[in-house]
């Protein structure tokens, strides 16, 4: 595929704080370079303050990508949502077109290719879902459609805490899932304060964070013969379908 193929450049990027973990620039980059379009840009805007998302909006941008910890404070900041992403409470992807700010969310579609990618054929019934942030609530829905039951696991008191998850609690959930970023590069020495001894063979655990490949939550679980996977797959994927909407009719 080469450059004729698209008729507009981009002014993509991604907001966060921090952002010095992300991979979303060096992946553009090499993604502008494969299909030869050199007028375009993917730039990090880490911000302290959710707010500063109006400076980026006016300089022109035409997409940006959205990670921890504004993917649910930037809704405000947008004029319309695509029904999945209302659904959800979560917007990782806006796509701005004639000055109108859409928020979409593309993390349910690489959380669930990903997932099912890991569990195959496993009948999981319940799951553990780490975390009560913007990424959780994508990955409660894809659970939802799955016909998975779920209970969250969090320091905020409406959720079950991590102190009240007992070896008995791992054993009846075969699925746990971290969307927090307890692990993550370079605080690699952290994971979830979870009874790890109550993890068999039988499970299968999950990590959104893909840096490292390998964080201490994954290591404890494949010390205990657990089936393991990082964000990278998903990561992979909502990129590529953030690039779709980004690109929708103008090709």
């Amino acid at each position: 595929m080469n450059k004729s193929n698209y008729n507009m450049s981009h002014k993509l990027g991604l907001i966060g704080y921090p952002l010095s973990h992300s991979f979303s620039p060096s992946y553009f980059a090499e993604k502008f370079a494969q299909l030869n379009i050199y007028d375009s840009e993917y730039l990090a805007y880490s911000i302290d303050d959710i707010s500063k998302i109006n400076t980026i909006f006016e300089s022109g941008v035409t997409g940006l990508n959205v990670t921890i910890p504004y993917k649910e404070q930037v809704i405000q900041f947008l004029d319309e949502l695509s029904d999945e992403a209302a659904q959800i409470g979560a917007v990782n992807t806006i796509k701005i077109e004639n000055g109108r700010k859409v928020g979409y969310n593309t993390d349910v579609y690489g959380f669930q290719a990903s997932l099912l990618e890991q569990i195959g054929e496993a009948n999981i019934e319940r799951a553990l879902i780490l975390g009560s942030g913007g990424a959780s609530k994508a990955v409660k829905f894809v659970l939802r459609n799955l016909g998975i039951e779920f209970k969250i696991v969090s320091r905020k008191e409406q959720y079950l805490t991590y102190s009240n998850v007992n070896k008995e609690i791992i054993q009846n959930h075969k699925l746990i899932i971290n969307t927090t970023p307890l692990g993550m590069y370079p605080n690699v020495d952290n994971c979830p304060a979870l009874p790890y001894e109550g993890l068999s063979e039988y499970h299968f655990l999950y990590d959104l964070v893909y840096n490292p490949e390998k964080t201490l939550f994954l290591k404890k679980g494949e010390a205990s013969g657990a089936s393991i996977k990082n964000g990278n797959d998903m990561l992979i994927l909502q990129a590529e379908k953030s690039w779709e909407i980004w690109n929708e009719n103008s090709k």
